[in-house]
């Protein structure tokens, strides 16, 4: 059986990330469990974002890390992290900003038989 994805991504995060990733080069993704900008997943480029020991990361979007704070992780490792983009203004920082777009992180809780089939952290 394939392992169960931690991270995934729709279409429209997909497309979004990689004219992100056309424009600035590589890119990184980051949900960390702050208050304001700091609870929407972030996206960087990669050279301009230190990954600290506390990070873990999730998996890929569009081939591009996708990162959550550890803390955050022991609240959300029973769901599966959906990386979806929404009309709005993205986080100050976040490099989808000024498009009238942002990245919003929806989750899902995993089944049972999905469970013994996560990938690793």
């Amino acid at each position: 059986m394939d392992p169960v994805s931690r991270v995934i991504a729709t279409e429209a995060a997909i497309d979004l990330a990689a004219v992100l990733a056309a424009e600035n080069g590589p890119i990184l993704f980051h949900q960390s469990g702050g208050c304001c900008d700091g609870s929407s997943p972030m996206c960087y480029p990669r050279s301009d974002f230190m990954v600290g020991d506390q990070d873990v990361c999730l998996g890929d979007v569009g081939g591009s890390p996708f990162y959550i704070s550890r803390p955050q992780f022991e609240y959300w490792k029973h769901t599966q992290i959906i990386l979806d983009v929404v009309p709005g203004k993205g986080g100050m920082f976040s490099l989808e900003n000024g498009r009238g777009v942002r990245f919003l992180t929806r989750s899902r809780v995993y089944t049972d038989a999905e469970v013994g089939r996560l990938e690793a952290v």
